[in-house]
């Protein structure tokens, strides 16, 4: 590679700005393009079971992660795949949070402590020095009162919250008229086709703002090699360890905290973001009405 195609790199996590002829080069920023610039992947963590609340963790989280798509594919794809690479050897890993908490399959390749801690403190920095919106629900099984919550599915009123926040954000970037994908993991062919009927009718006007919501729904398969839904993965626990054990040390969520949709936008990154980008179902007295 000649020196000055070298110089012309985008450096991991640089901003748009830096490279004013490839951001024109994006489709998407295109005045003309049907698609957004942003691309959603989703999580989830705990079960949306209202019959049997494990009292470890008896919450449901539904996480949106919201990523400008040339960012994501020209810096968070890479990092990721680089981290792969320097650990396993291959990329052909899927990380997911309950096996590598608990040393799982691939994940069983600590040879001390050090070595773990090592691990996800380089996860933890990529996350950290990632660009994305979080928009999370958080459903609070202990706390549901109302005869319609304990009939509900918790996925489904998480869903609504996360979908009417992400058109609140994407009308601030001006990107609320055209088409954004929401992409989901597969769970099982009974629970996508409900989710999926959920999903159309939120996005038909069944909502809190009254609008149709120009989204699309897409299901990926548990083993697809998505930078985005592993990303995804990794923040919705210690968002509902947050609510279970406010008290306990949480340094996912701490890094987790500027990445939330707030008021105030980018000058206010970790504050006032509780009722906001973080919801939790029902509304604890700190939290701002809505």
């Amino acid at each position: 590679m000649k020196a000055k195609d070298a110089d012309r790199q985008l450096p991991l996590f640089e901003t748009e700005e830096y490279y004013p002829e490839a951001a024109q080069a994006d489709n998407s920023d295109k005045p003309d393009s049907l698609f957004s610039k942003y691309i959603v992947y989703v999580d989830e963590s705990g079960d949306h079971s209202l019959q049997s609340i494990d009292e470890n963790y008896p919450v449901f989280v539904l996480a949106f992660c919201i990523f400008h798509k040339r960012h994501y594919s020209e810096a968070i794809v890479p990092a990721l795949e680089k981290f792969k690479f320097n650990h396993f050897g291959h990329d052909q890993v899927v990380l997911h949070e309950n096996e590598i908490r608990k040393e799982k399959g691939a994940f069983n390749i600590f040879r001390s402590k050090e070595d773990k801690i090592q691990f996800l403190n380089e996860l933890t920095h990529i996350i950290e020095f990632s660009n994305f919106i979080l928009i999370s629900c958080t459903i609070d099984k202990r706390a549901l009162k109302k005869q319609a919550d304990l009939e509900s599915n918790p996925y489904h009123t998480a869903l609504g919250f996360c979908m009417e926040t992400l058109h609140e954000f994407l009308q601030e970037k001006g990107q609320q008229q055209k088409k954004t994908f929401i992409v989901v993991e597969c769970r099982g062919n009974k629970e996508d086709r409900e989710l999926e009927l959920e999903f159309r009718r939120i996005s038909d006007g069944n909502n809190r703002l009254g609008i149709p919501l120009p989204f699309e729904v897409l299901f990926a398969d548990k083993k697809a090699m998505s930078s985005g839904l592993q990303l995804a993965d990794l923040v919705a626990r210690p968002i509902g360890l947050k609510t279970v054990r406010p008290q306990q040390e949480n340094r996912a969520f701490d890094v987790l905290m500027k990445k939330f949709y707030c008021d105030g936008g980018r000058r206010r990154l970790g504050q006032n973001f509780e009722g906001i980008g973080m919801k939790i179902y029902p509304e604890q007295e700190s939290e701002k009405p809505r």
